[in-house]
């Protein structure tokens, strides 16, 4: 027999499963919805359920656009650098190095890094598309702008791998950047430093 109505139960359950989430944090977003005034839960009800129908990847950079766009605004605009491509592993971390202020090339949007572990292997993640914007919009740079992690830097070596009979610039960020770091969770001064510093690899 439960102790809790199956309602309640149900959402603590089911914030359960998002990553960080466990059983006590679980119990207190719950509590504090059941608590609060019930738009407030209505609001997040509603938001969530726009969440899929709201959201798409952009074909091009892979990074997170409305449903109503065809591409991401920072590939579409004229003003960006399409031979110049920041490789980032989640679409948050577009938002992140576009906080610094200082770079006007586009992205690429991986979906992860190489993890097999994880089972994250390089056919995983959006390589061919990058290897064809690579040809398609002559690139003359890329900045490897994954973490300072294992995963980050296995990465950025795979793809350093595949680009090295090319004649394209491979850069990566200036180790400003603590080890493990994801680049959302890096403070915008460090970040722009570790943009203008980066290195030739």
């Amino acid at each position: 027999m439960s102790l809790l109505p199956k309602s309640l139960a149900d959402v603590i359950e089911a914030l359960g499963t998002m990553p960080g989430v466990g059983p006590r944090t679980a119990e207190r977003y719950a509590y504090f919805l059941l608590k609060a005034d019930k738009h407030k839960s209505q609001k997040i009800a509603d938001t969530l359920a726009g969440l899929h129908g709201g959201t798409k990847y952009c074909p091009k950079t892979f990074a997170l656009i409305n449903s109503d766009e065809e591409m991401s605004p920072l590939y579409a605009d004229p003003a960006r650098d399409k031979t110049i491509v920041a490789i980032v592993a989640d679409p948050f971390d577009v938002i992140a190095l576009e906080k610094t202020g200082q770079y006007s090339g586009t992205y690429h949007v991986l979906g992860g890094l190489i993890s097999p572990i994880d089972g994250i292997t390089p056919d995983s993640l959006h390589m061919p598309e990058l290897l064809e914007r690579v040809r398609r919009d002559k690139v003359a740079e890329i900045i490897l702008a994954t973490s300072a992690s294992v995963e980050g830097e296995s990465t950025a070596l795979y793809i350093s791998k595949q680009l090295e009979h090319t004649k394209i610039s491979i850069t990566r960020l200036a180790r400003g950047l603590p080890i493990g770091l994801d680049l959302e969770y890096a403070d915008q001064i460090t970040l722009a430093r570790a943009l203008s510093g980066r290195q030739a690899v």
